[in-house]
């Protein structure tokens, strides 16, 4: 099987990062939304990170906000830091391997969108995060379609020809409070399009 940052390092050549930006925007906008609605009602300034960035369309997105200070976005994926850079948006990209990525400081929103479940270790990622990513009140918010109740997801390791971690939603709950998380919450969003971009 091939490494997933490999798979989508030819995505992004081929420009089909922009069809996984098509296909993720209502979710991660109803995501996204969730987050900044919260932040505005703080009414501080915030900082913000996503992990597996992908071509950045959500950094800039956020970046756009009048209370965000600060936007990063981290990829191992060569190619998705070079598409993501070529589009400007002053926000910052970080080229680096998520499994082993530790920032040099804390942010109030870290966002991820369908990367969990291709990594090592994702419950140990969760407990560095919660540990040493997010400041106090800050928001972790995840994204995660390949799920085992989400039954057009079981075929996607085959498809995509890459290991991805299959756990139940009350799996993914238990790992997020078992970090250390606090307030855990999980919903669906735009049921109807998941997947459709593989």
């Amino acid at each position: 099987m091939l490494k997933a940052i490999d798979i989508f390092g030819e995505w992004a050549k081929e420009g089909r990062d922009v069809g996984m930006e098509k296909a993720h925007e209502i979710s991660v906008n109803e995501m996204i939304d969730f987050a900044l609605e919260e932040r505005a009602n703080i009414g501080e300034r915030f900082s913000f990170f996503d992990l597996g960035c992908g071509n950045g369309w959500v950094v800039r997105k956020v970046a756009r906000s009048k209370l965000c200070n600060k936007a990063v976005g981290i990829d191992g994926a060569k190619q998705m830091i070079v598409n993501a850079e070529s589009k400007g948006g002053g926000a910052k990209y970080i080229l680096a391997d998520i499994n082993s990525f530790h920032p040099s400081e804390k942010y109030d929103v870290v966002h991820s969108m369908e990367v969990l479940y291709y990594l090592d270790d994702p419950s140990e990622l969760l407990k560095r995060i919660s540990d040493s990513w997010l400041n106090d009140g800050g928001r972790l918010i995840i994204g995660i379609d390949h799920y085992y109740e989400n039954i057009d997801s079981h075929s996607w390791q085959e498809k995509l020809g890459t290991k991805m971690l299959m756990l139940k939603e009350v799996k993914w709950i238990q790992i997020f409070k078992i970090a250390g998380l606090n307030e855990v919450e999980s919903w669906r969003s735009n049921k109807e399009k998941i997947g459709q971009e593989l």
